[in-house]
């Protein structure tokens, strides 16, 4: 049996914070606000994994009113639903993704984010596919005032 789930997810740029994309910290001069790291690939990712298995979505389960999730790294909150997914008694089949950014370039940072993603995951390079988007300079995101993402995760019943 197979499931699929779709995630997004949006971030204010600002300045004083690092730019966290799929785990990696980006060189650019704002980085996402958020009450954890802001990481917009890995939420996406998360609601995913939580909407294919049916649960409910990343901000209830790790709500944003919690002093304990402040600043954290995306990639503990991706560790633990991907044990969620397992407990479920399934594996995830592939990953399709966009970050979508007017800047900075995503392009030289997907490999490093791909590798840090893949290991988490327990799936092949072959298995997930980010790409890089822009949004022409239209809406928040192409006025540089954002930064989005979304995933689609297919799990299969092991």
């Amino acid at each position: 049996m197979y499931r699929i789930g779709i995630g997004y997810d949006i971030h204010k740029l600002i300045e004083g914070r690092d730019l966290i994309i799929g785990g990696i910290k980006i060189t650019h001069e704002k980085g996402l606000l958020g009450h954890s790291d802001a990481d917009v690939l890995i939420h996406a990712l998360i609601d995913a994994m939580l909407g294919a298995l049916a649960l409910d979505d990343i901000g209830t389960l790790f709500p944003d009113t919690d002093p304990k999730y402040k600043n954290i790294d995306s990639t503990i909150l991706l560790k633990h639903v991907f044990e969620l997914v397992k407990q479920h008694g399934y594996k995830i089949v592939n990953i399709d993704s966009n970050i979508i950014a007017q800047a900075p370039k995503m392009m030289p940072y997907i490999p490093k984010m791909k590798e840090i993603l893949c290991k988490i995951l327990n799936v092949s390079a072959d298995d997930m596919s980010i790409k890089a988007k822009t949004k022409e300079k239209l809406d928040a995101v192409g006025q540089n005032l954002a930064i989005e993402a979304n995933a689609v995760v297919m799990l299969e019943k092991i």
